[in-house]
């Protein structure tokens, strides 16, 4: 009987060894973080000093685009779900509630702060100046008839002096972020938007039509003039380079770091400089964010401390490192406001003003 009841407890406790081993080897030594083409230069930079200045491992980061960050990121709680998401554009309401009933209760918001949207060129010939309003007549899928009336059509824009006889009579191929793109989002919010309700009518119809002004204001067109290069924003400065007539959107960081290949266009008289993009006289700027999954905290190592880290004066304020990289930071108080709530991790409420 006791040599019964010594195997049954060994048996036991083989199987308890068992599951401790598989839950330890399931355990992750590194913070995983996706999401943002556009954080991801910032990101990269902690990762690294994080990694050199302490006892954990260099955080793995991949560049996903904000859409597909947020979709990883909302998937799931355990270790094979990514800790952290970056995004140049705020959590949608819809992602909040995916998040939510995916089980991650707890997601703290994080701004970083600030990055302009630049419609760049080659330095190989002289910048454009364009209005919103010429942007969406570029871009938008659908827009107001020729003949004055109020009616919408499919874009016949071939060439930007077509759209105005100021600009040159060049062919327009606008090369651009895909739809998971925060990029693309803020682009077609702030930029295409922008222009868009300088159209009286198409104006009116938020009023009357919330959905179809959205969509008219908001869909970019797929006839070949705006060709999506993906979520590697330096293949868009590469193809600049070799090709001085075509335009591409990308954010200030990557203008800042290829100054030398690529220049901004003038919007609306201004030009994408860090002090008008701080100050908001560049017309196209917009935030940049990242959330973090509260649940892996205590599982896995670092996140605290690469959080902090990214959020210390010396990285992301006034004089920080990333301001060499691009990075707006924001103003004081707000600032202050989501350094409390990254270093002491207070998750959402889902009362935040999600779109």
């Amino acid at each position: 009987m006791k040599k019964v009841l010594m195997g049954a407890l060994a048996i036991v406790a083989g199987a308890t060894m068992a599951i401790s081993t598989t839950s330890f080897a399931a355990t992750r030594n590194h913070i995983e973080i996706v999401g943002s083409s556009t954080v991801f230069p910032f990101a990269t930079v902690v990762a690294e000093r994080f990694g050199k200045t302490t006892r954990y491992k260099t955080p793995k980061i991949e560049s996903t685009g904000s859409g597909g960050g947020m979709k990883l990121f909302c998937a799931g709680v355990g270790v094979q779900h990514p800790d952290i998401t970056n995004a140049s554009r705020r959590m949608k309401k819809s992602e909040y509630k995916k998040c939510q009933a995916n089980g991650i209760k707890d997601v703290v918001e994080v701004k970083i702060g600030y990055d302009g949207i630049v419609i760049g060129s080659s330095v190989k010939k002289a910048p454009m100046k364009l209005s919103l309003k010429q942007i969406f007549l570029a871009t938008a899928k659908m827009v107001p008839a020729k003949d004055g009336s109020e009616t919408l059509v499919p874009n016949f824009y071939k060439k930007w002096n077509q759209i105005d006889s100021s600009l040159p009579n060049t062919k327009i191929e606008i090369l651009g972020p895909p739809p998971t793109s925060g990029t693309r989002d803020a682009f077609a919010e702030v930029a295409m938007e922008g222009g868009c309700k300088k159209f009286g009518f198409i104006k009116a119809m938020k009023k009357s039509d919330k959905k179809k002004y959205k969509k008219t204001c908001r869909t970019v067109r797929e006839d070949g003039a705006y060709i999506e290069a993906g979520e590697n924003d330096n293949l868009i400065v590469q193809k600049l380079d070799a090709n001085p007539d075509q335009l591409g959107i990308f954010g200030f960081s990557f203008l800042d770091q290829n100054s030398d290949k690529i220049q901004g266009s003038i919007v609306n008289g201004v030009s994408p400089e860090f002090e008008a993009i701080a100050d908001g006289s560049y017309p196209i700027s917009r935030s940049l964010w990242f959330y973090i999954k509260k649940a892996h905290v205590a599982t896995i190592p670092g996140i605290k401390g690469y959080v902090k880290e990214f959020m210390a004066d010396r990285a992301s304020g006034d004089e920080g490192y990333l301001t060499e990289k691009g990075l707006i930071p924001a103003p004081a108080k707000e600032r202050a406001f989501f350094v409390k709530n990254a270093t002491q991790l207070i998750p959402m409420t889902g009362n935040e003003p999600l779109k």
